[in-house]
């Protein structure tokens, strides 16, 4: 039977096969005391873990973990990453992802684990935080009806900015339900119109309490948002995954209706104050424009010319004027007279002097001058020289042109 000779490439690279397709050793915890710590000007991190008599080697690479800065020669710590092999020496290693100090609870654990692979995806990107409104006008607020957070917000908004509508989207702030109720009402708020921003809020509490805040459902729900969001979970001390994903993190809910509320007091000390300045402003350009024009009016006078001369020769312009005005008035008038008495001859008025009459529709006080579109019985008003009369249409006579 012939010996299968493998080389020594093929062999650790089947063996790096192997354990990198383990579902148990890509996914793996494991906890260890620091030794034989490097990290080159690469930015890396390469050390091991020694347990009693036992060594395991282990990389860290610049961008692919968190945690790095808790390596220490001599401590103990626990690490996740993947079991891998270096093909080029043969080595069995562990390419770590996380660090933690030993003693970390299961909770931190899963948050520290959450946390590095939503910061590899982007959510926490500072570049796509958006900016808050300056001056909301629907402001929805995601939290318990039941609680006193709803109406400390409430309060805050009443006290700075009561021109905000506040719109609640009751959810459970704990407990199995609140991951679900929290994201349907992301799911509502999305196709709500109107909002400017949203404050996701609860009061105080444990670890565990908080927890929820730390899942991924609820995380990408918030990422996933039509409008900036305000996270306003727990207190000042307290972190979760939403507070790193929202566009801004307030250590208290009454701290986030104060950054959303604008201080309606201020503001109005703000307009009066640039109002006053203003009005200075004002003062100071008339002022400076008085003084401009009364220089002006000072350097005009010195360029002066002689009025006195000038006036004597208007004077005898004006006598000149006035005589040649008095004859063409005189002529104006003559002409006047004569055009009105033919224009009194041609008036509809010196007309109907002679027995002429103006007939208009009752109605519609249209004219008319032609008998053909009277009916009988139409009204008509009739205008004579002196006063007006109505007259109904018994016939209409038929005239002939000749």
């Amino acid at each position: 039977m012939d010996t299968q000779v493998f080389p020594v490439s093929h062999l650790t690279g089947y063996i790096r096969d192997l354990l990198e397709n383990d579902s148990n050793l890509m996914d793996i915890w494991v906890t260890g005391e620091v030794s034989n710590l490097a990290r080159p000007g690469s930015g890396h991190s390469y050390f091991s873990l020694r347990e009693g008599d036992s060594t395991l080697r282990c990389a860290m690479f610049k961008y692919s973990g968190m945690g790095a800065e808790l390596l220490r020669e001599g401590d103990s710590i626990i690490v996740h990453g993947k079991v891998s092999v270096y093909p080029q020496r043969g080595d069995l290693q562990l390419v770590v992802d996380l660090v933690q100090p030993e003693g970390t609870g299961e909770l931190q654990l899963k948050f520290e684990q959450l946390r590095a692979r939503l910061d590899q995806e982007g959510l926490f990107d500072p570049s796509r935080k958006r900016e808050l409104p300056k001056f909301p006008v629907k402001v929805a607020v995601v939290t318990s009806e039941s609680g006193a957070v709803w109406h400390d917000i409430v309060d805050v908004f009443q006290r700075r900015y009561p021109l905000a509508e506040l719109v609640l989207f009751p959810t459970s702030v704990q407990g199995d339900s609140a991951v679900p109720e929290i994201v349907s009402s992301f799911t509502k708020l999305n196709i709500h119109t109107g909002i400017d921003v949203v404050i996701l809020a609860r009061g105080g509490g444990s670890k565990e309490d908080l927890s929820v805040f730390n899942e991924e459902d609820l995380a990408r729900a918030v990422f996933s948002s039509n409008y900036p969001v305000i996270s306003a979970i727990g207190h000042e001390t307290d972190t979760t995954i939403v507070d790193l994903v929202a566009d801004v993190r307030a250590p208290t809910p009454s701290a986030a209706a104060e950054i959303a509320a604008p201080n309606l007091v201020e503001i109005l000390d703000s307009i009066n104050i640039n109002f006053q300045r203003f009005n200075i402003e004002i003062d100071r350009i008339t002022k400076s424009a008085k003084e401009l024009v009364s220089l002006q009016n000072a350097r005009i006078s010195d360029l002066l010319p002689d009025f006195v001369s000038l006036r004597m020769r208007i004077d005898d312009w004006l006598r000149v004027s006035a005589n040649e005005i008095d004859s063409l008035r005189k002529n104006i008038d003559i002409n006047v007279q004569g055009l009105a008495k033919r224009l009194t001859s041609l008036s509809p008025a010196g007309t109907m002097q002679r027995g002429y009459a103006v007939v208009q529709d009752h109605e519609t006080n249209e004219l008319i001058t032609d008998s053909s579109v009277l009916s009988e019985n139409d009204k008509t008003r009739i205008h004579l020289a002196q006063g007006a009369f109505i007259a109904s249409v018994s016939s209409v006579l038929e005239v002939k042109n000749e």
